[in-house]
């Protein structure tokens, strides 16, 4: 008797053992799963992007969208993209890169705030040196070419573009 309660135990030991790996393949394959789709609509969105390479083909993107889209909660698309990467043909980028808020152009065309930020470098590169434009200056630059911008906003894209204060 003593034989065969071991070997119950040796087979509801290896059972569970089973049981568990069973588990743990079905949650990588479910985690895949969630990761392709994912992926999958970020290139759908940004399809410009992963032809070309180039930072004004990014379209204004949200996490609401993608989660719509795979139908998941925005919660799950945050940890899917969560300190992941892609690799294209135009180098490594974090998934968190093609996530992007949009401006309202004059045309009604919806900006990322990239593309807007490479514009608001590209004026200032080409501002004369003696008189570099303030805030006010670039609110009105990107006024005339369409962008509904407030001073605030231009003040921070450019300390995000690493640019000092007219002033400066």
């Amino acid at each position: 008797d003593k034989q065969q309660k071991d070997v119950k135990e040796a087979v509801t030991f290896i059972k569970h053992k089973l049981d568990a790996a069973s588990w743990f393949i079905s949650a990588i394959q479910q985690r895949q799963g969630t990761l392709l789709k994912t992926m999958e609509s970020i290139v759908a969105r940004q399809y410009d992007f992963f032809l070309t390479g180039d930072d004004a083909n990014l379209r204004p993107l949200k996490m609401k969208e993608i989660a719509a889209l795979i139908e998941m909660d925005i919660s799950t698309v945050s940890r899917v993209v969560s300190a992941k990467s892609v690799q294209t043909d135009f180098g490594m980028y974090p998934l968190k890169y093609f996530f992007t808020e949009g401006i309202l152009h004059d045309s009604g065309e919806d900006f990322s705030t990239r593309e807007l930020k490479n514009i608001l470098r590209e004026i200032i590169e080409n501002e004369s040196p003696s008189e570099p434009y303030s805030d006010e200056e670039l609110e009105q630059q990107l006024a005339e070419r369409g962008f509904v911008v407030k001073r605030r906003t231009v003040a921070k894209y450019r300390e995000q573009l690493g640019i000092p204060v007219s002033r400066l």
